[in-house]
């Protein structure tokens, strides 16, 4: 058979942007890119599974209006009449529309052209306000542009680099595997992050702090560079103001090192070593992520991070640079275009009227709103108070991802008119839907992504679009011709937005302005198709871009100088107290990806991590009688959130952490979000998700079951704790309760049918039974009192593959595994498929090293994400002999 042809593609996850080889039509395993530069080649897990989820189980496939299939013609319609009829009569302000980093760049431009422009609203904000809205202020505030001055190729260069609110290694893994490739002699790796995660595996220094400090020991740092003689005070003269303002005000709060540590709850002699580092080495790299970005002081932890870059001129120099790494694969795209609530397309600003001029006369509009809209967090106030009359949200899933995420199902519930483009009916946003326009997804999108170094990127499409799917872009334009604003909105592709994306940022050409994209302006519809990775600014000076920015000291403001920022030390808002006395800490797991809209639907991603779970130090942990493996709860003002236990001295003591990931959709209690209280940063308006707090407890449960059952089975059990694990060839729920159950008066409703199967064992407390219509397995249910007991899944979920069930087969099938089959363990790499027991019995053989172990089992020779855990097993089996 001859090979489908590949096209060249990006990933739709993290920051990175690696390059992806997608089989044309689908149905084959995708590769990476070898000849893209973010990744050369390399996939993490998730990248490597992205053609496992490219299924049709929970597909949104047609427009709909209140539950009612119509034609698009109908919700077009539907989607104009609403809006008009809401600007009629409430004003522009009426409207929102709420965005997402999985939209491509020619999608946001077209949403935010109909709404600022011509529908005339300013309300207009994006998910990206939750993870990169903080380094957006803290960019424009110390640089005058939303910049990123360095590069990847930083991160290999770097002598030290100092990794702070990242846990890179499981949130960005390519970048992490470059970091650890470039290692030699003499490089340094400095990690701060209150727990320890994978990362810090490459540490040479570990500071663990207390949470919140950030800015308290970056002012101390400044103040240390200071005294110690190891500013350069030539750069700050000649390209920075502010300095002893900044220098002033950390002095205040950081006056000694010892103060310091002990306010970061630090060791003075790890703190200094640090410190240390920084001052001796020229080539520093600090990469910051979300553990900066979400929290209430999170602008100011970033400007206190550049400061010190600032203060020793290492800012757009190979290896040095403070750099913002970015959660989502267009951040930066949306960003470009004003995808933000506060800003304008092309880097423009609500604030400078000039701007609002020119951004209005380039679209062709009498004027733009006269100032910024709300911001996230503030936007679904907005709604919930009834400002709001039409909301219109694409790809993405606030009803999940929102602090306090009650009351955002309350707002969308209250809300008149809530429109939802999604490419998934299974969603927790989309239940709240009065009108659901199918979305195209990966694999059917054609346009362009800005990944976390300024580089843009074709996402190709190589899926043909069903029947009634249609891009984001296409929805938007077609409501803005329904709107009467044809002329403005007779795009014919994705290449035409580019165009005039790229034509808009021209007009930044010759000012102080960076963002400028001016050399692709005049791409032909081929040139766009085969245009190839490349970092803005592209101009007709440098039209193959441009790699650093401001490394000859000329900033993007109008003085050309760059700013140092005075920074004061604002504690977390939420404290523990006798009521709620851990500090809840929330982020991503290695093989998830947001709420689980995608990687929900490939069961190997759920192998690492099957379920919600909840990090406890062993301090915490003993008093409230909570062992590893059992159930526990958190809560917090009527919310609450149950997961299996993981106890850890990676966690401080007083700290919990939890997983953002699962949801409604996929757990009966395991929203993150409704830990963390509506409480968000005065300037970026990015909300704390750092810093909650909650009570903890056991959930004291009397029995905990498996339910495996063919996929669209309805739902005939109950529980008091639940989770959704999708299988291969069915779908699997774990399942617990606090209460005793009758097995035999609820099992006919269980497995959908009289059983065919049953075994009872009373005094163990252990039951089991499974259905078979016409020999082939429809369910099966397991039961035992302690959840450790209850076998792998793995080959009951072969059983469902089966069109016919043998004796052999029947005979073991409440035993749920083949007599010869061997128990994999707790699974540890992802893309190989090796499980914790595997490797501890390839050690016992001989295989002590991790070079061994992936000769012989090849786990931790792709991503490299499980190496951790990979050490952590190799150690303790050395301390054990």
């Amino acid at each position: 058979m001859t090979p489908k042809p590949m096209l060249s593609t990006t990933c739709p996850y993290c920051g990175v942007g690696c390059g992806v080889r997608a089989p044309a039509g689908g149905g084959a395993a995708v590769q990476g890119d070898q000849q893209h530069p973010a990744n050369h080649g390399k996939l993490c897990v998730k990248g490597s599974s992205l053609h496992e989820t490219l299924v049709p189980e929970g597909r949104l496939l047609y427009p709909q209006v209140r539950g009612q299939r119509v034609t698009w013609d109908s919700a077009i319609g539907q989607v104009a009449g609403a809006i008009r009829e809401a600007v009629a009569t409430h004003g522009p302000g009426s409207v929102a529309f709420y965005l997402s980093g999985q939209m491509l760049t020619e999608d946001y431009y077209v949403a935010n052209k109909l709404a600022k422009g011509f529908i005339g609203t300013p309300h207009v904000d994006t998910n990206s306000r939750l993870c990169m809205s903080s380094a957006v202020a803290a960019h424009k505030r110390a640089f005058g542009e939303d910049v990123v001055p360095g590069c990847y190729e930083d991160l290999e260069l770097a002598d030290l680099l100092v990794l702070t609110g990242s846990n890179t290694a499981w949130n960005h893994p390519i970048l992490y595997q470059r970091m650890k490739a470039a290692n030699r002699a003499g490089r340094k790796v400095v990690v701060i992050d209150p727990r320890a995660t994978a990362t810090t595996e490459l540490a040479d220094l570990h500071l663990k702090l207390r949470p919140g400090t950030d800015s308290l020991l970056f002012n101390g740092l400044l103040v240390w560079l200071a005294d110690q003689q190891a500013v350069d005070h030539a750069y700050l003269a000649a390209h920075c103001d502010g300095f002893e303002d900044a220098l002033a005000l950390a002095r205040s709060h950081a006056p000694s090192l010892a103060q310091v540590a002990a306010a970061c709850d630090l060791a003075v002699a790890d703190l200094r070593r640090f410190y240390e580092w920084f001052a001796a080495t020229p080539r520093t790299v600090t990469l910051f992520s979300q553990g900066i970005n979400q929290s209430v002081a999170g602008t100011d932890k970033g400007n206190a991070i550049i400061n010190c870059h600032l203060a020793t001129g290492r800012v757009g120099k190979p290896g040095a640079s403070p750099f913002s790494i970015t959660g989502q694969p267009n951040a930066m795209g949306g960003r470009e275009v004003g995808g933000l609530a506060n800003t304008l397309a092309a880097h423009r600003d609500y604030e400078d009227p000039a701007d609002r001029a020119l951004v209005a006369d380039f679209w062709g509009v009498p004027q733009v709103a006269e100032g910024p809209g709300y911001k996230a967090v503030d936007l679904f106030e907005a709604v919930h108070r009834g400002d709001i009359k039409v909301l219109w949200i694409i790809a993405t899933n606030p009803a999940v991802s929102l602090p306090d995420s009650a009351r955002v199902r309350e707002a969308l519930a209250r809300c008149p008119t809530v429109i939802v483009s999604d490419c998934s009916v299974q969603s927790d946003t989309v239940q709240q839907a009065d009108i659901l326009l199918p979305a195209a997804g990966w694999g059917e999108k054609d346009g362009t992504v800005t990944n976390s170094e300024r580089r843009v990127s074709r996402q190709r499409a190589f899926l043909p679009l069903p029947a009634e799917v249609r891009p984001d872009w296409w929805a938007l334009a077609h409501v803005g011709q329904a709107l009467g604003y044809g002329a403005a909105f007779t795009y014919d592709g994705p290449a035409a937005i580019f165009r005039e994306h790229a034509r808009l940022s021209a007009c930044n050409s010759g000012t102080h302005r960076c963002f400028d994209l001016s050399g692709l302006q005049g791409l032909s519809d081929d040139e766009y198709h085969d245009l190839g990775p490349v970092q803005w600014p592209v101009t007709r000076q440098a039209p193959a871009g441009t790699t650093r920015l401001f490394g000859d000291g000329r900033f993007a403001t109008l003085s050309g100088r760059a700013r140092l920022v005075p920074v004061a030390w604002i504690p977390p808002q939420q404290q523990p107290d006798a009521q709620w006395p851990l500090v809840v800490n929330s982020g991503r797991v290695r093989d998830q990806w947001h709420t689980m809209t995608r990687t929900g639907s490939a069961p190997r991603l759920l192998q690492h991590r099957s379920e919600p779970f909840i990090e406890v130090h062993p301090a915490d942990a003993a008093p409230r009688g909570l062992e590893a493996g059992a159930l526990a709860t958190l809560q917090r003002e009527g919310q609450s959130y149950t997961g299996r236990v993981i106890v850890t001295d990676q966690q401080r003591p007083g700290e919990v952490f939890v997983p953002i990931h699962w949801n409604g959709q996929f757990a009966s209690a395991g929203l993150a979000s409704s830990l963390m209280g509506p409480v968000t940063d005065p300037v970026s308006g990015q909300p704390e998700s750092k810093h909650g707090i909650a009570s903890l407890q056991g959930f004291p449960a009397r029995w905990h079951a498996r339910l495996l059952q063919r996929r669209e089975a309805p739902r005939r059990w109950q529980a008091g704790y639940w989770t959704r694990v999708p299988l291969q060839h069915c779908d699997s729920w774990w399942l617990a309760d606090t209460d005793r159950k009758d097995w035999a008066a609820v099992l006919t409703d269980w497995l959908g049918g009289e059983p065919t199967l049953m075994m009872a064992d009373p005094a163990q407390q252990r039951f089991r039974a499974a259905r078979l219509l016409n020999g082939r397995l429809q369910a099966v249910v397991m039961v035992e009192t302690d959840a450790a007991l209850l076998p792998d899944t793995d080959w009951l979920d072969e059983c469902f593959a089966e069109p016919r069930l043998s004796s052999a087969q029947r005979r073991m099938l409440l035993a749920g595994r083949r007599a010869d089959q061997p128990d994999v363990g707790a699974m540890v790499c992802s893309c190989f498929q090796v499980g914790e027991k595997q490797i501890q019995q390839a050690i016992a053989e001989g295989a002590c090293s991790v070079d061994a172990l992936g000769e012989q089992l090849r786990c931790g020779t792709n991503c490299g994400s499980c190496l951790p855990e990979i050490k952590g097993l190799l150690l303790s089996a050395r301390s054990v002999a």
